[in-house]
This record gives structure tokens, C-alpha cells and sequence, in this order.
């Protein structure tokens, strides 16, 4: 058994459902093929759904810039949809100079993109947040080292993105694509897993799912997420990469606001990668905790995504949560561990992979987990340019297709999201890319 359609997405999370929105809306039968039981519910349901504009290449800045603008105007993005929408809550976003991202290369990245920013100093910064310590203590440490709780010998400023801010409910987010999608003629299909990637005269020719049944279309695109390097195998692509991905498992945590952080509202999202750790506000006076990958701390690398723990765990908690803490005086560590665990799809450079494979019709969405949700939408329309121009045989590993965003107008090459790229040598290292 088996039927045809134009294009297979593989991945119904947040990436998965902005390729189909996209490619559905511009008039191709789309099939989105997921393992799981409904939309969003594999690492996106894990994002702490952040949208800033931080990146370390002015590609990423530019990208998140014009993402922004779909999430402020979601109801538009989407169309005619009729259902509850997630929504974009804008609070603003600090991140604290660090000498591994200058605050003066950042500040360049950003004025270019045309993002606006404010530049704070210590006393700035203690007035704008409540009981925050402005010391700088680089670089981050065990916080079973003594050294941890020393004094610190200065302070640091930081850049206030005001912009910035979160989206409230990344299910239902990737809900809202999956919905407009099928509103354009789109297909979904859940609990099935992809067996084997289909080939007819060299190129792609579709997919054979778990039930047996064949999925023939021209074009395939891999959004799976932490499974994406698994999906690639049984493609047999990969051997003209440069950048490899693999699973990552992390944690955030959720706990009490600290006192007057969210000060009647909601407070700004705040990126510490001097002490490691990241926090945004969250839902009734709370806050999320996650971590910045510091050298001090082992990452916890998995093989099969299958197997990770999906439980927190208590030294996870203690490790980001004391972090946190050591920033924000008045926040209070609780005793049992709160939040959720995932699997995150890591590259090399911590930035994603947008673009074809040496098979023809195979194109791959991945390596975006943990810094590319607030990007999806605009992921979306880079895929389906993307498929569009090189269906049509433009050879872009030679002339790498630029995509001129509709709200701001900058032009992003989308070469910086190649497979075949030079590792990112500004990158972090961490999940701010």
C-alpha cells in the first residue's frame, strides 16, 4: 500500500510545522509524518521558547529580527485560523557581558540588524533588577568549588534587548502551524516512525513507515529533531557534511520567583553565561532556569534519544538553580526538584543546518534545538525557498540563495546555514550560539 503526495516533512515539532505551514500555504500536498502522539510533543515540548536576538553571526541576528516580527503578529502569520493562539509576551531580554561573547562584537551584530539595544552598566543594572548581584565571577565554576561563592573582584554591565521575550506555549504554538497547514490541504500522520527513506533513479522517491505503508514524494525533509541523525543514516547522506549533530540531554527547572522580579508582571529573561546559567519569567510568579553548557559541567551526550532519563534530576536542579541563585540574592532554593528534561539536536557550532543533501530531494532542518525555536517561522520560509529554487535547479552549494525578510528587510545569506560551511569561530560554544 502507499500513496503520493508533493513533499514529506518529517518532525511535527515546532521546525517540522513551520516547513509544512509554509510549503502547504504555498500550494504543495504535504504529508507531516510524526512518531510521537501529537504535535510538539518531542524537545519542543521541552523549549523554554525564548525569543532574542543574540547570536553570534550577523545571519542569526538578522534571522531571529524578522522572526520576531511574525511572533508579535501571529494572528497574521498565520491567517484565517479560529482556535486559541499561543501568544508572544515581550518583557525584554539582559545579557551580561562575558569575555566569551564581547559585548562590543554583540552590540555591532545587533546595530547592524537594526535590533534596538541599550548599553547598562553595574549600577544600571542593580536599579533595572531587583536584588541582582552585578559581579562578574568568569569563568563559571563547580558549585562544589570554593571558589564558586568567593567574592568578586569587579563588576559587569550587560545589553537590555527590549524587544525581546518569550512565546507562552510552544505546544500549542506548533499546534497553530499544524492547524494552518491542514487548513491549506496538509496531511498528518502520528505514531508512525520513517523505516526506510525511498529511492527512485538516484534521488529521493519518499518513505516507507513503520506500518508498512509507502509514502512516495519528490521531496523529504528531515525535521526530526534529536532523531534527525538517525533519519540521515537511513538516508545515507551525511558523507559531504562538515558540521555534525548529535543528542544532547538537558534540563530546566522551574521554581518561585525571587521577590519583585516580576514586579506585578513579568520580569526580563536573563543570560549569565559568567556564572553559566539562563532564566526567563514564567507563569504565575515563577521563573525557568536552564544552563549555558559551561566547561566546568559534563554534557551529557546519548546515543539514542530513546534512552535518555525523562525525569530532572536533583544534581541537575542543585548545579543551575544554585547558579541562579548566586545571581538573584533574594531567590529561594527549594528542596525538590521541579522543571523538565529533553533531548536537544546539537551541531558542532551550536547553529543550525538549513539546507539540501547530496540526495537529491532531500533536504534536512537540523541541529536547531535549544537556540532555534523563537526562528521557526522564518525557518519555514527558508525551507520552502529552499526546495522552491533548487527543485528548480539552482545550484545553491555554489550560489548560496539569499532571503530578503518581508518586515525588516535584511537580506540573510542562507549559506550560513550550510552543511558544508567552516565551523562558526564566533561561535559560544553554548546554546546562545
Amino acid at each position: 500500500m502507499g500513496r503520493g503526495t508533493d513533499a514529506i516533512v518529517i518532525g511535527a515539532g515546532i521546525m517540522g510545522a513551520a516547513i509544512a505551514f509554509e510549503l502547504a500555504r504555498a500550494g504543495r500536498d504535504v504529508t507531516i509524518v510524526d512518531r510521537l502522539g501529537a504535535p510538539g510533543h518531542g524537545s519542543t515540548s521541552s523549549s523554554s521558547a525564548i525569543v532574542r536576538f543574540n547570536y553570534s553571526t550577523f545571519d542569526g541576528v538578522a534571522t531571529s529580527w524578522e522572526a520576531k516580527h511574525c511572533w508579535e503578529g501571529w494572528p497574521e502569520h498565520l491567517g484565517d485560523h479560529g482556535g486559541p493562539l499561543a501568544r508572544f509576551c515581550r518583557t525584554g531580554m539582559i545579557v551580561l557581558d562575558t569575555p566569551q561573547v564581547p559585548q562590543a562584537r554583540a552590540a555591532t551584530l545587533l546595530a547592524r540588524a537594526g535590533v534596538p539595544f541599550e548599553e547598562w552598566g553595574p549600577g544600571e543594572l542593580r536599579a533595572r533588577v531587583p536584588g541582582i548581584d552585578a559581579g562578574a565571577y568568569w569563568p563559571p565554576k563547580s558549585i562544589d568549588d570554593d571558589e564558586f561563592f568567593e567574592e568578586a573582584a569587579h563588576e559587569l554591565g550587560a545589553l537590555f534587548m527590549p524587544d525581546a521575550g518569550f512565546v507562552d506555549d510552544p505546544q500549542l504554538a506548533t499546534q497553530n502551524l499544524v492547524t494552518g497547514a491542514q487548513r491549506s490541504g496538509a496531511s498528518l500522520i502520528l505514531n508512525r516512525t520513517v523505516v526506510e527513506v525511498l529511492r527512485e533513479h538516484g534521488r529521493t522517491g519518499g518513505v516507507r513507515l513503520s506500518d508498512g505503508i509507502a509514502l512516495t514524494a519528490p521531496v523529504v525533509v528531515n525535521a526530526a529533531g534529536p532523531w534527525s541523525g538517525r533519519l540521515n543514516q537511513l538516508a545515507g547522506v551525511g558523507g559531504d557534511f562538515s558540521i555534525a549533530v548529535r543528542p544532547l540531554r538537558q534540563e530546566v527547572h522551574h521554581l518561585a520567583a525571587p521577590p519583585g522580579f516580576n514586579g506585578g508582571g513579568l520580569g526580563p529573561s536573563i543570560a549569565d553565561m559568567d556564572l553559566g546559567t539562563y532564566l526567563r519569567a514564567g507563569p504565575g510568579d515563577t521563573i525557568l532556569v536552564g544552563g549555558t553548557e559551561p566547561a566546568c559541567d559534563e554534557l551529557e551526550w546519548v546515543d539514542d534519544p530513546d534512552e535518555a532519563n525523562p525525569s530532572v534530576t536533583s544534581s541537575s536542579f542543585a548545579r543551575q538553580v544554585t547558579r541562579a541563585a548566586r545571581r538573584l540574592s533574594t531567590l529561594r532554593v527549594p528542596v525538590a526538584a521541579q522543571g523538565v528534561a529533553g533531548v536537544y539536536d546539537v551541531s558542532d557550532d551550536w547553529t543550525p543546518i538549513y539546507d539540501r543533501t547530496e540526495l537529491d530531494g532531500y533536504y534536512v532542518a537540523m541541529g536547531t534545538s535549544g537556540n532555534q525555536f523563537k526562528n521557526a517561522p522564518l525557518v519555514g520560509r527558508f525551507l520552502a525557498t529552499l526546495i522552491d529554487q533548487v527543485q528548480a535547479g539552482h545550484d545553491h552549494d555554489g550560489d548560496p540563495i539569499r532571503y530578503r525578510g518581508e518586515h525588516t528587510a535584511n537580506v540573510i545569506n542562507l549559506g550560513a546555514f550550510s552543511r558544508k560551511r567552516a565551523r562558526n569561530a564566533d561561535s559560544s560554544g553554548t546554546v546562545l550560539g
